[in-house]
C-alpha cells in the first residue's frame, strides 16, 4: 500500500472529515488542528491526491472534534467543529475552493462532541453538542440558510462526551444518543 503524508506544519491533527466543500464531485479532507487556532482544508483531485493544505481560522486553540453536512442547501459540505476552550461550535459554510469566515455559537461547558441532523422536522439541519463539564447537550435549530437558533441546553448525564443521533423508536423523529464519562451511561 501507498502511502502520501500531507504537512500541516506545527498543527497537531486531532479529527478529521470528509465531504465535497467546492462541488467539484471529489473528496475534499478537513482537519481540525489541536493547540493551532486552525482547520486545514485539503482540496481532492480526485485520483487520490490532494492541494497543499490551506489553513482557516478557528479562533480557539482546541478544535477537537468536526462533523459535515450540507447546512445552508447549497449542495456543498460545511462544516461545525467544536472549540472546546471557548465553549463554543464554529460553522463555516463551504464555497467554491475555500470556506466562508466561521460563525461561532454558544454551548455549554467544554464542549466534546457535535452532530448534525433534522431533530424539528423542517427540512433545515440543526446542531447538537455535547457539554462536559456542565452535564448538558446543546441544541441549536438550523434556520435552512447556514445560520442557527441560540442554543437550548438539556440535561444529560454525568460528563457527556459524544453524540450520535438516529430514529431509534421508528417514529420518523431523530433521536439523540450521548455517551456521558463520568456515570457509565
Amino acid at each position: 500500500m501507498n502511502r502520501t503524508i500531507y504537512s500541516l506544519g506545527n498543527a497537531s491533527p486531532y479529527a478529521i472529515g470528509i465531504g465535497d466543500f467546492n462541488n467539484d464531485n471529489r473528496m475534499d479532507i478537513v482537519v481540525t488542528n489541536n493547540g493551532s487556532q486552525n482547520i486545514a482544508l485539503l482540496v481532492g483531485y480526485g485520483n487520490g491526491s490532494f492541494e497543499n493544505p490551506t489553513m482557516y481560522s478557528t479562533g480557539s486553540s482546541s478544535s477537537i472534534f468536526i462533523t459535515i453536512g450540507d447546512l445552508n442547501k447549497d449542495t456543498r459540505s460545511d462544516i461545525v467543529f467544536i472549540n472546546n476552550d471557548t465553549n463554543t461550535i464554529g460553522v463555516m459554510l463551504g464555497y467554491d475552493e475555500f470556506f466562508s469566515i466561521q460563525k461561532a455559537y454558544s454551548t455549554g461547558i467544554v464542549p466534546h462532541s457535535v452532530a448534525v441532523g433534522d431533530f424539528d422536522h423542517d427540512t433545515h439541519l440543526d446542531i447538537v453538542a455535547a457539554n462536559r463539564d456542565d452535564d448538558t447537550v446543546s441544541i441549536l435549530l438550523g434556520h435552512g440558510n447556514g445560520s442557527f437558533a441560540n442554543q437550548t441546553q438539556y440535561p444529560a448525564g454525568f460528563g457527556p462526551v459524544s453524540v450520535a443521533v438516529g430514529d431509534f423508536n421508528n417514529d420518523t423523529y431523530l433521536d439523540i444518543v450521548v455517551a456521558n464519562a463520568y456515570d457509565s451511561t
